[in-house]
């Protein structure tokens, strides 16, 4: 009986340290977030203003974002917090979006824009061969686990 248990505490540990590393690894590589500065400057030329919200339907305690994005031709920002996770990327949408059922029933008319590697704050370059004005959401998703994560309409 005691070895069970403590077979059974072991797992438990190991299962808690794996999913805590999972969650922080993302947080401890990211890279430093985008100033405001720098943020204003890339913003300046934006066509677009969307928000991310928390009050999604498929966001959650562990999957959500909040804050301002601007979208322009060349650049896309946000002012605002990701959930901590690990290979985001960002969407652009014809439609908005505010499910993982959604995402995936509209993901090939959707162009990915880039991976967003901080948690505060992001610029990500909009590639010469996309054209902001024919979408008119923007989403975060982890490719990771296929989670949706937040949308902002733009347009």
């Amino acid at each position: 009986m005691n070895k069970l248990l403590l077979a059974i505490t072991h797992l438990a540990a190991v299962g808690l340290g794996f999913a805590a590393g999972i969650y922080l690894l993302p947080i401890l590589s990211a890279p430093a977030a985008p100033s405001a500065a720098e943020l204003a400057r890339e913003s300046s030329g934006a066509l677009y203003q969307g928000e991310f919200r928390r009050d999604l339907k498929d966001s959650d305690a562990l999957h959500w974002g909040e804050g301002r994005l601007s979208v322009g031709r060349t650049s896309i920002t946000f002012a605002g917090r990701l959930a901590p996770g690990p290979a985001y990327r960002l969407y652009l949408s014809p439609e908005f979006v505010e499910t993982e059922a959604d995402f995936l029933r509209l993901k090939p008319r959707m162009v990915q824009v880039g991976a967003i590697d901080t948690f505060e704050n992001f610029i990500v370059s909009v590639p010469p061969s996309v054209d902001v004005a024919q979408y008119t959401a923007a989403i975060v998703w982890c490719e990771a686990f296929s989670q949706f994560i937040t949308a902002a309409r733009y347009r």
